[in-house]
């Protein structure tokens, strides 16, 4: 069955849905533009470009049905947003690592999904998946599995006989993690079982799991995408963000936690978003270093 559908008496046979499909899927056909395929991967362009409106695609929603912010259809042509305004957003956003402790409304969490939905995705095929964890009892449980797999690699890598063998059939992994990770780790280890002290999640009271499809085409490219989108979208509502890399570690290596977080057996853990009201102000946006850009010239 076809899922685009090209209104002809609203057609003026202008071609440009043809010259802006990337499947090839539209024809001219007596000066009017023709759906050929039986599917395409549904981008969306060719409703998007036309000026009478007379493409439809009855699967794409024209809106993502947001609950706390308002939405606008008008489009934003190449060069009509504020750039300083953009810049001083991405520059503005930090990771946060002292959280208020205030509870973040489910549907605001919901539009954070919807937002990260936004980004682009490799042959449009949004593979991308999320969970979210909505109270601060489901961020310890998190935070408790993931301190479980690493109480069990860090006994794994005190051993020297374990580290000789993952050196010779392994590449050095557990030795690597020894020496740059296994102490660190341990103390945050203690601090947690003894006293407490959440030096994972540092008080989110939520977190957002980004998964991606393995059918999907780039699919580590594709969440990690719209990641930057959730944490930009979240700062601009208020809240302070942080990517969690050891409980996406855990995960990647623990059947049981993805099966508890609702992971699906084909789709990894990408990213793990911790979210909450930050208990602290920056006075001054993050620095960066400096980078100077290789620039490639055949000739040269």
């Amino acid at each position: 069955m076809k899922r685009v559908i090209i209104d002809k008496k609203k057609c003026t046979g202008c071609g440009i849905c043809v010259q802006i499909c990337p499947y090839r899927a539209i024809r001219m056909t007596e000066k009017k533009a023709e759906y050929i395929l039986d599917e395409c991967f549904l981008c969306g362009h060719c409703q998007a470009v036309c000026v009478v409106d007379a493409v439809r695609i009855e699967v794409l929603e024209s809106t993502l049905g947001l609950a706390t912010v308002r939405e606008m259809t008008e489009v934003v042509q190449p060069g009509q947003y504020d750039t300083v305004c953009l810049v001083n957003l991405m520059r503005s956003r930090r990771s946060c690592r002292k959280y208020s402790g205030t509870t973040v409304a489910l549907s605001l969490l919901e539009d954070l999904v919807k937002i990260g939905t936004t980004a682009p995705s490799g042959t449009n095929s949004q593979g991308w998946n999320f969970t979210i964890l909505s109270t601060r009892d489901d961020v310890l449980s998190l935070g408790e599995m993931t301190a479980e797999y690493f109480r069990k690699l860090n006994k794994q890598a005190k051993s020297r006989v374990l580290r000789g063998l993952m050196k010779i059939f392994g590449h050095d992994k557990l030795g690597h993690y020894f020496r740059n990770y296994h102490d660190s780790v341990a103390e945050a280890l203690k601090e947690w079982d003894e006293e407490g002290r959440d030096r994972l999640f540092h008080g989110a009271t939520a977190c957002i799991l980004v998964t991606g499809k393995h059918c999907a085409s780039c699919p580590a490219e594709d969440a990690l995408l719209a990641s930057q989108n959730i944490l930009l979208a979240a700062h601009a509502m208020g809240l302070g963000s942080c990517l969690i890399g050891f409980a996406v570690e855990a995960m990647r290596r623990t059947p049981e936690m993805r099966k508890k977080m609702m992971v699906a057996d084909d789709e990894q853990v990408y990213s793990v978003i911790a979210l909450g009201y930050p208990a602290v102000a920056y006075a001054r946006p993050a620095n960066r270093m400096s980078v100077t850009p290789r620039i490639y010239s055949e000739h040269h």
